[in-house]
């Protein structure tokens, strides 16, 4: 053996020794690392296979043992390029499916069988002997049409990851860089050796690419030891991007889309590519159909904004829109938005809940209170007339003794909507508690809050209920009082005057409105 085909051979056999290295090192550390780890040890392993076949296919002093180290080359070589690329894109955050798995290693397994095979028809080899100048183990080969295959898919897988991460340089964080250059450049050490020795630049009768192995390896085994690689590692920036459940567009300096994500286009099936450098306003106007709402000047501000679908439902967003330092110091913007329709939902029937009464739908007590107190500071503030008018149904216990529970709720029901009919929009109606209603009328005098009285009790009076068990006639009484000017009156006093004056009408005889004048002079 002379001296060249053993230094062939050391090298060869370095490669597989480090890489077996790793490949154990790995394993059993593999506790402390991520599912990563598992892709890179599959990829060192049959690296190692690979190295270790050629360093025997060297030693070989026949053509079958030669075509049988070959084969055993083939059970490595060409799974570890679609290993490499599948480590890469576990490491970069790229989602691997089964699919993709399947995909990646058809061609090697196919590649495997034609070697394997070769002698029948040969597809892979056309002609594989001992090259008659150099000897053994030297091989003259002539590549078939499944070589040339072999050969595209596996420099393929090599660029591929070369590439991958190449182009998530810029967006990998500093102290992540040593790991992407380990990356580099154990895709590229390989990948140049292949093409150069595809081309015919390399010595004749052997593969040269084991020899170079040993390269990717010691830098693998410097960034695992010094750059902690598989502790911690980088997440891709599009991975995280795409798998925000906001909807997120990036806009420039001067206000043109430059990027979005995954959930942008769920939120707008519209949005695609052909939108990227579009001026935002124009872009949304596609989108939505009508002009952007909010300004894009201020520096960060978060407002909510309904939509309508496609399916003729609205949705609600909530819209967040900040600013994006950018290179040169020039401020884009970034406009988030998170779908709160659901949020909204809740918050709507928790609010009804909490201000709406069950069965008339109108206000309750605590919603009276927190609006009537609002506006009778801003009465008092302003030296306006505010008035309250309470009302009682007469003789409703009588209603629930005769028909039931039932048809006096639906009674309750049939007197609100009585009285809605002559109630101007705002007005504040609520139900008081049990048969009791009080209305709280801004800007409204006594005499005029009478008058409305009057006519909420005769039309009530003319209206009755229309029921399979007849018909329901019922009549209300109502005191009406207006707030004293010039005076620090509370409005639970106002109530207080209001409760008198009904109380009044229903002593004189029911089925009428009682002002309070301080005196209970009745006013019929």
């Amino acid at each position: 053996m002379n001296s060249e085909l053993t230094a062939y051979i050391t090298f060869v056999c370095t490669s597989g020794v480090l890489n077996l290295y790793l490949s154990l090192y790995v394993f059993f550390t593999r506790h402390h690392y991520t599912k990563i780890a598992y892709f890179f040890i599959c990829y060192t392993m049959f690296i190692t296979i690979y190295c270790f076949a050629s360093a025997f296919g060297l030693m070989s002093t026949t053509l079958a043992e030669i075509k049988f180290w070959t084969i055993i080359q083939y059970i490595g070589m060409p799974v570890s390029s679609p290993l490499g690329l599948l480590f890469i894109m576990q490491y970069l955050g790229m989602k691997v499916t089964r699919k993709t798995w399947l995909a990646l290693l058809t061609i090697p397994c196919i590649s495997l069988i034609m070697v394997a095979t070769n002698d029948w028809h040969h597809f892979h080899y056309r002609v594989f002997e001992i090259d008659p100048i150099l000897g053994t183990p030297y091989i003259h080969m002539e590549i078939g049409i499944w070589y040339m295959i072999h050969g595209v898919f596996t420099f393929a897988c090599m660029f591929v990851a070369f590439f991958l991460v190449l182009y998530h340089w810029k967006e990998t964080a500093k102290m992540y860089r040593p790991q992407l250059i380990t990356l580099l450049f154990g895709q590229l050490v390989p990948m140049l050796t292949a093409f150069i020795y595809l081309i015919g630049l390399t010595p004749p009768g052997f593969d040269p690419v084991p020899m170079v192995l040993w390269i990717s390896s010691l830098l693998y085994l410097w960034s695992i030891s010094s750059s902690r690689m598989f502790t911690i590692m980088p997440i891709a920036k599009d991975a995280i991007f795409n798998s925000i459940n906001d909807g997120v567009m990036v806009l420039d300096a001067s206000s043109r889309l430059i990027e979005f994500n995954q959930a942008s286009i769920q939120m707008f099936p519209q949005l695609n590519k052909s939108m990227v450098g579009m001026d935002f306003s124009k872009a949304w106007l596609d989108l939505s159909g009508d002009p952007f709402p909010f300004t894009l000047e201020d520096e960060a501000y978060s407002q909510e904004l309904k939509l309508a679908t496609e399916d003729q439902s609205e949705r609600t967003y909530q819209i967040r829109v900040t600013q994006l330092q950018q290179e040169n110091n020039r401020n884009g913007r970034l406009i988030i938005f998170t779908d709160i329709t659901e949020l909204k939902r809740l918050q709507e029937k928790l609010e009804r809940h909490a201000y709406y009464d069950e069965l008339t739908q109108i206000y309750n007590r605590r919603a009276f209170f927190q609006q009537s107190t609002q506006e009778f500071a801003e009465a008092k503030n302003l030296s306006s007339a505010y008035t309250v008018i309470l009302m009682d149904v007469d003789y409703f216990k009588k209603v629930n003794d005769t028909y039931g529970h039932s048809l006096g709720d639906q009674l309750l029901v049939h007197v609100v909507n009585v009285c809605k009919t002559q109630l101007k929009e705002g007005e504040l109606f609520a139900r008081y508690g049990g048969e009791e209603f009080v209305l709280a009328l801004q800007g409204y005098t006594a005499s005029e809050g009478e008058a409305l009285a009057n006519r909420i009790r005769s039309c009530l009076e003319t209206q009755p209920l229309l029921t399979t068990e007849g018909n329901i006639s019922v009549t209300l009484s109502l005191g009406v009082a207006e707030a004293s000017k010039g005076t620090e009156e509370t409005l639970n006093e106002l109530l207080n005057k209001a409760d008198k004056a009904l109380y009044s009408a229903k002593e004189a005889g029911r089925n009428r409105v009682q002002v309070y004048t301080g005196t209970l002079e009745c006013s019929l």
